[in-house]
């Protein structure tokens, strides 16, 4: 198999003007390497450029945010060392999202609970390897209840059709990655979406509106992304996570600019409580950032 190599992230992040609430979360984003500390997986499907702590803290820094929850992604494997030393460094202010398969015990897991982690993430996502073993699928979320943590789910659109049936019988709460995937240019009544929207008014659904750069067709700023994260919100407000998804790994057309994404967020939420709510609170309730 061919590993492709990703690119990189934007050399220079610009400073955002919209200026997020205090205790604002980036709910999804990932830390890679550098791969002679926390080499990449000799199975992975791509090789990413390293985007180590330090260049995240600064990101951070330029975007105002304070709080993080660290994805790990599938170039890492099921080592999940890069991003609990994050965690451990961040005085509180990081959790994470894990890659575990039925190698784990449960020591593992409680381990990996004590570090930070709040939940483990599974590709569906064809350029990823497509659909994972379903039974080992229902075994790892039917051992994290004891945890109380969730699932994160990375979809393709078509997956949210497929796999409907299943979603609504999830015994733990579940995170839609990038509001499922679903290209803009289909417009807002493709089935997908639409089925998208009926999920989301599940109580254990969580959508992450995140990924504008992934679902537009009309490219930066992204704006073509605006009124589907404004319909996920108007359904579901109180399980809403936003993020940056940086360092964009896997993007094939337009890698953006961080401080244009983070300028989405007034157009997406022009009142000020349902910012707070959205980049606050709700990471907050899920994550347990104050536990």
């Amino acid at each position: 198999m061919t590993i492709k190599t990703c690119l990189p992230p934007v050399a220079e992040t610009r400073t955002p003007q919209f200026v997020p609430p205090s205790g604002a979360c980036d709910a999804h984003c990932h830390i890679f390497g550098p791969a002679a500390k926390y080499p990449y997986a000799p199975d992975r499907s791509y090789t990413p450029p390293d985007a180590p702590l330090e260049r995240f803290k600064e990101l951070q820094k330029t975007l105002g945010l304070e709080r993080a929850v660290l994805v790990n992604a599938s170039c890492h494997g099921t080592d999940n060392t890069v991003i609990l030393d994050a965690i451990s460094q961040s005085e509180g202010q990081y959790r994470g999202v894990a890659n575990v398969d039925g190698s784990f015990s449960d020591k593992d897991l409680e381990l990996l609970d004590k570090g930070g982690i709040r939940g483990v993430r599974f590709n569906f996502v064809q350029h990823l390897g497509g659909t994972p073993s379903l039974d080992l699928f229902a075994q790892i979320v039917d051992r994290i209840k004891a945890f109380n943590w969730h699932v994160v789910l990375h979809f393709d659109a078509s997956d949210l059709l497929e796999f409907n049936q299943l979603l609504h019988t999830l015994p733990v709460p579940f995170v839609i990655d990038h509001m499922g995937r679903v290209p803009t240019g289909a417009g807002l009544d493709q089935k997908p979406f639409q089925r998208l929207l009926e999920l989301a008014q599940h109580e254990n659904c969580w959508v992450k509106i995140c990924g504008a750069e992934r679902i537009s067709s009309s490219g930066p700023p992204f704006t073509d992304a605006v009124p589907f994260a404004q319909a996920l919100v108007k359904v579901c407000e109180d399980r809403i996570l936003w993020g940056t998804d940086w360092p964009h790994p896997n993007i094939k057309k337009y890698m953006p600019n961080d401080g244009d994404l983070v300028d989405l967020i007034p157009l997406i939420l022009p009142d000020q409580a349902l910012q707070r709510k959205i980049l606050v609170e709700n990471p907050d309730r899920l994550y347990k950032f104050g536990l």
